[in-house]
């Protein structure tokens, strides 16, 4: 959050592959538009990674994309098949990926529950994001028995506790149930429970309720609305948080913000590069614009936060769709580039026809 009466923030936008640059671009255009509605300076530079980095760079997470996002403001990022992702993370140490589910009341009908299962529902998956199997040691070999390949679960006390703490928090500002994922019958030696419950000391008003990760799964579906914060390692909640994508109506609405402990973030969707689609201009934008959301919020700026939020609401209201929404009856299919002119429009004439020009000049 900047002090300035009138801040100027530096963001790196980076598309990546397939769908990720349509979306990426096509929430750049809302946030170019809302910085001016609230009088704050958007300033937009260009990095790489991934596949694209590696053809024009020679490196998957190349040193200009580094030298980029250094001390830039944040980072909202489309999508990677493979390699830079991982590399990203680990270099900025965003250990604290936020991953909400909220459900938008004209998209009940979207859930794969029923509507009373998921009305009025809002869950924050917190996940551990820089270690665990997916940067524990890792390898092929083999022995008398053949080929095998392993990835190691690694955790030290003190990752456990740090994303603990930024759980506990979080709780202690909702509801105050704080849900921790474990598989401690099967993983003994990963005492999520007991380390989490040590630091919960310091929280007297938050309830911790350990929850064997199968179980947690199966309530999720069953019973969603009970959960406030679910605090995951990176593997289980990587695994919960795309759940929330059939309990919203689509992957295409999540977005995510992974932050280090100065409060410095990466910015995306939850969904990947889906190649199957990317070019033909459908992809739907609303989880990069979500993760833009969660941006705007660790920034300070709730009031533009609030405005993206509130035009989303009613655009969707109006029954407009893109195509992973599957659009039916009297709801509106519409494409990438139509659902954004939408948001603009709506954001433009929220109050005030004077924003009209502005609408015209981000189009």
């Amino acid at each position: 959050m900047k002090s300035s009466s009138n801040p100027s923030y530096r963001i790196v936008a980076i598309g990546g592959e397939g769908i990720g640059t349509e979306v990426v671009e096509a929430s750049l255009k809302v946030l170019q538009l809302v910085a001016k509605l609230e009088g704050f300076t958007l300033q937009i530079n260009y990095g790489w990674l991934g596949k694209t980095a590696l053809e024009q760079f020679g490196s998957y997470f190349p040193q200009a994309t580094v030298e980029l996002c250094n001390g830039s403001d944040g980072i909202v990022f489309g999508a990677v098949t493979q390699g830079g992702l991982l590399e990203l993370r680990k270099y900025y140490d965003f250990f604290c990926n936020l991953r909400p589910i909220r459900i938008v009341d004209s998209l009940l009908h979207k859930s794969s529950l029923r509507a009373e299962k998921v009305q009025g529902l809002d869950i924050l998956v917190i996940r551990e994001l820089v270690s665990g199997i997916y940067f524990g040691p890792a390898g092929r070999s083999s022995d008398e028995k053949g080929a095998y390949g392993y990835h190691t679960m690694l955790y030290y006390d003190e990752e456990i506790r740090r994303i603990a703490r930024q759980a506990l928090e979080k709780a202690q500002q909702r509801r105050g149930l704080l849900t921790v994922a474990h598989k401690e019958n099967a993983l003994p030696h990963l005492p999520w429970t007991r380390l989490v419950q040590e630091e919960a000391l310091r929280f007297p008003d938050v309830v911790v309720e350990p929850m064997l990760v199968d179980n947690l799964a199966m309530q999720m579906v069953l019973n969603p609305q009970r959960f406030d914060v679910i605090l995951a390692s990176n593997l289980f909640g990587d695994i919960l948080s795309d759940i929330g994508g059939a309990l919203v109506g689509s992957v295409g609405l999540l977005g995510s913000a992974s932050l280090n402990s100065d409060g410095f973030g990466l910015y995306e969707a939850v969904h990947g590069t889906a190649p199957d689609i990317a070019g033909k201009g459908i992809a739907n934008p609303l989880g990069t614009l979500a993760a833009c959301v969660l941006m705007l919020q660790q920034w300070g700026e709730l009031g533009a936060a609030q405005r993206i939020m509130a035009a989303q609401e009613r655009v969707l209201a109006k029954g407009y769709r893109t195509a992973d929404l599957s659009p039916q009856g009297a709801e509106i299919l519409v494409n990438t580039e139509k659902l954004v002119d939408l948001l603009l429009e709506e954001l433009s004439s929220e109050k005030h026809s004077k924003y009209k020009e502005l609408y015209e000049s981000i189009k």
